[in-house]
């Protein structure tokens, strides 16, 4: 399979190197805005049977995507940047009826006068309002096939078709224990998606209300996390689950949260208080630059933080409902990444490789025909069994943890 993987930061050199290991890849060819980060990428991943080659692409572009995908008649664009981004890169894929898979969806829109009471534009809404185009093109699309979102939704469609008959329930979470050896404060993924994920209003999902927001960070709640992790305090932020799931599966109750913990959050609150989250460019001397885009350049490259890092960091997905046997039943499954092992095997640290590992999994099962289709879906839509079984060949199985 000839890949081309757009985006060369944390999540992007581990999906590289996941992915020359596993030998259905042919060619990978890496773009960045950066082709010094481009070229070291694609030298990591020099092995027999596979070219690696690097190439310079500004992906806010469609033209400029377009002409790299053209040039290496690729059949997959993967597409590892910032959501940001999005837009133009899923245009060019639909340009040249291939596929592509991404790890988050096209940005959201709060509603402009009462975002804390009222739904606006919703992540994704835009690929998922092209899903008729892309199955007359023949192509297939995938948004949101990391590991939250992604392999979280995986989970909820295996527990749906397997462990229960009806379902109550269904919480995301996502926790860990990692810290960081010299820093005050460093976010263990990219500052710019926690910004925008935790300081938008959060999605909440039931069946007899809908879809409806909250204040950023509220409805707290204290989660027993598994691995030794214990207790953390998590809180709501806007993720693609809460909008995918109901999708495909019959529940009561949808929601995310994350256990980011009190430090973290008030972090969050003050950059917000200070205007440090927004996007909008001011002027500074000669130059012009958004407050956050200075704030993710001023705090560490989290990629590069794995030797620092210690500890796991915990995804999974929280069900409640009846299971099969009829009786009430609560799992919690759940992946776990040890950084201590992420960075031995694989070089990356714990938060990337277990986001990027998920795409990898997922092109494999598109090449092998498990995962099929045309059209633009989320991880839902596709039966959960041989992603689970695959993940596991990987050598990076899940756990399902019974909580009553």
């Amino acid at each position: 399979m000839r890949v081309l993987l757009i985006g060369a930061g944390g999540v992007g050199g581990a999906f590289a190197v996941i992915a020359a290991r596993r030998h259905f890849v042919s060619l990978l060819v890496v773009a960045d805005y950066s082709l010094e980060k481009a070229q070291a990428v694609a030298a990591d991943t020099a092995r027999d049977g596979l070219e690696s080659l690097a190439e310079f692409v500004d992906a806010s572009s469609f033209e400029r995507v377009l002409a790299v995908a053209q040039k290496h008649k690729v059949d997959a664009i993967i597409n590892l940047c910032a959501p940001l981004f999005n837009p133009p890169i899923f245009r060019a894929a639909y340009e040249l009826g291939i596929v592509y898979l991404d790890t988050a969806a096209n940005l959201s829109e709060p509603h402009p006068t009462d975002p804390f009471n009222q739904m606006g534009k919703t992540l994704g809404v835009d690929q998922f309002a092209a899903h008729e185009a892309w199955v007359a093109r023949g192509a297939l699309g995938i948004t949101s096939i990391g590991v939250e979102p992604g392999l979280s939704d995986v989970f909820a469609r295996f527990a749906s078709d397997h462990l229960f008959s009806s379902i109550e329930e269904i919480g995301v979470r996502d926790g860990g224990n990692l810290t960081i050896d010299g820093y005050a404060f460093a976010p263990t993924f990219n500052i710019w998606t926690m910004l925008e994920e935790c300081l938008n209003p959060p999605i909440h999902y039931s069946k007899t209300r809908g879809w409806y927001t909250s204040e950023p960070m509220s409805h707290l709640e204290v989660f027993d996390f598994p691995a030794g992790i214990g207790s953390l305090e998590c809180v709501a932020v806007e993720h693609e689950e809460v909008l995918f799931i109901p999708r495909y599966i019959d529940v009561q109750r949808v929601s995310f949260k994350y256990g980011l913990g009190a430090e973290i959050v008030d972090v969050l609150k003050t950059l917000h208080k200070l205007g440090l989250d927004s996007t909008k460019k001011i002027q500074f001397g000669d130059f012009a630059i958004s407050p956050r885009d200075f704030v993710a350049a001023a705090l560490p490259d989290p990629a590069k933080l794995g030797d620092r890092m210690h500890g796991v960091t915990c995804a999974g997905t929280w069900v409640k409902g009846i299971g099969k046997n009829g009786l009430p039943r609560e799992t919690y499954l759940h992946h776990i990444a040890d950084n201590a092992v992420t960075m031995r095997e694989y070089g990356c640290q714990a938060v990337v490789w277990q986001t990027a590992i998920n795409p990898v999994v997922a092109l494999e099962l598109i090449y092998n025909g498990s995962w099929a289709g045309a059209g633009v879906y989320c991880p839902e839509h596709f039966d959960a069994v041989p992603f689970l079984e695959l993940l596991a060949a990987y050598g990076a199985p899940h756990s399902i943890q019974e909580r009553i």
